[in-house]
């Protein structure tokens, strides 16, 4: 996903992260390739009830046994995953609908009853076993979700349904055949931690609800009113390569440490929610003429340099990037509403650059983080060297797992002086609990009891559980 979860959260929302308010508004042709029956209901004035595609006179299905996703698509074919809007669709990169892939996407836009949504898309992402997680606010829509390529253009396909929600922007990534095995290879009767090795856990989802899609904690900062100009992964090169555009990276500073564009400005902000106070003491900004800011500048070392006029007209020219491009999309906005004029961001984030652009002729140095299994990814998006210290959530080198920091489960040289030993004796407790169950808190976790235990039966367990 897009980032959009939280660092104790080995999902993103991505962060691909894992791609906006300005995205075109779905085509005539879109239409076309959309079921005439996916007017899916819950709850929304906009959408109504569908009709659900007729039953062939053999067909061995009632309507009452009906799967959601049956009486939604029925054997059409719903849209294509796509890295761009709904009006600039391109083929799929594999024609398999049995092919296992991870798509991240967001949209801003303006939802307020985005809860009634949240049900009918668990349950439909559970019905067609699409794992990751979901993020559902007012602000719009967020996500990154692994499953069959059928699967997964369904989920999309019902949350398009929204015409708030067309045009996803949206990265795709490949799934190794070693990890589409693991998957595959799980039924219902499966162990819940089956899959551990895949990009998600393969039979769960989360779909949350909170306040924005992405928290910067400013609600006056709308991507839905305005935006920086977006730049596509082909011009970005240029772009950067202007003395005079200071590059920034909008991520947290345990994703700039394992890769950054050359030249970019670190914030070393350890939240999204830093951002805004970074860019007031970064550019200094101060009453300038006509009541609009002036700042000093800063260059691509991320130095402060002397403000050489208090001219609005010439405030830096800004160049922005994240994972899949949905903090920046917050971060112009709010550049923008700081008297900032020439803003710039990546289009479809680092990943999008790192699927198209070759690696003979990047600019990108290192590997980039992301907020699922696979911790981080390379050129073409093939999966990383960097593991994830569960203890803090933060990517790990194989230097640093040698290090003697290093306990799995606990810690690593990035979070063992941070600490206390209470703290790493629970982490511990974790992982023994892990390595026994295959799932934090034991077999039972998450699962009610059948019946209720007599005052016998609870001694008994009590008992148990001294031993």
């Amino acid at each position: 996903m897009l980032r959009s979860w939280s660092r104790t959260t080995p999902f993103s929302l991505s962060p691909l992260g894992m791609l906006s308010s300005s995205a075109p508004s779905s085509s005539a042709a879109c239409e076309s390739r959309r079921p005439s029956f996916l007017r899916i209901s819950y709850s929304n004035p906009r959408i109504s009830l569908p009709h659900p595609p007729p039953l062939s006179s053999n067909s061995h299905t009632s309507l009452r046994r009906m799967t959601l996703s049956t009486a939604c698509f029925g054997a059409s074919s719903p849209i294509p995953i796509s890295g761009k809007p709904d009006s600039e669709n391109l083929e799929p990169q594999s024609d398999d609908p049995q092919s296992l892939v991870v798509v991240s996407f967001y949209k801003f836009a303006d939802f307020p009853d985005h809860a009634n949504m949240r049900k009918p898309l668990k349950a439909l992402c559970e019905e067609l076993r699409v794992s990751g997680g979901i993020i559902l606010a007012p602000e719009g829509i967020n996500g990154s979700i692994c499953g069959t390529r059928e699967s997964v253009e369904k989920v999309l396909a019902f949350i398009q349904s929204d015409n708030r929600l067309e045009g996803l922007r949206q990265v795709e990534s490949p799934v190794s055949p070693e990890e589409e095995a693991i998957h595959l290879g799980h039924s219902a009767s499966s162990p819940l931690a089956a899959g551990e090795d895949a990009p998600f856990r393969w039979d769960h989802v989360r779909v949350k609800l909170k306040k924005e899609i992405v928290t910067l904690g400013m609600p006056s900062v709308s991507p839905i009113e305005r935006v920086g100009k977006y730049v596509s992964p082909g011009e970005w090169n240029s772009l950067i390569s202007d003395p005079d555009m200071v590059v920034i990276d909008v991520r947290n500073d345990y994703e700039t440490r394992i890769g950054k564009f050359k030249g970019a400005v670190d914030p070393c902000t350890a939240s999204f929610r830093e951002f805004p106070s970074w860019v007031e003491d970064h550019f200094e900004l101060t009453g300038g003429n006509d009541g609009k800011p002036a700042v000093v500048e800063a260059n691509n070392s991320g130095e402060s340099v002397e403000n050489k006029t208090q001219n609005p007209e010439h405030m830096p020219r800004v160049a922005m990037y994240c994972t899949g491009g949905i903090r920046c999309e917050k971060a112009s906005s709010l550049l923008l509403s700081k008297g900032f004029k020439e803003v710039y961001h990546l289009e479809g984030g680092i990943l999008k650059y790192l699927e198209e652009v070759p690696k003979t002729e990047s600019l990108w140095q290192g590997e980039c983080f992301v907020f699922d299994k696979r911790v981080s990814v390379d050129h073409g998006l093939v999966q990383g060297n960097f593991k994830l210290c569960y203890g803090c959530k933060q990517p790990v080198s194989d230097a640093d797992i040698e290090a003697p920091e290093f306990e799995y489960g606990v810690s690593c040289p990035h979070c063992f002086s941070q600490k206390s030993e209470e703290e790493k004796e629970r982490a511990r407790a974790r992982q023994r609990q892990f390595e026994r169950w295959g799932i934090i808190g034991g077999p039972d976790k998450g699962r009610r009891p059948t019946c209720k235990p007599d005052s016998g039966n609870r001694k008994s367990d009590q008992l148990s559980r001294s031993i």
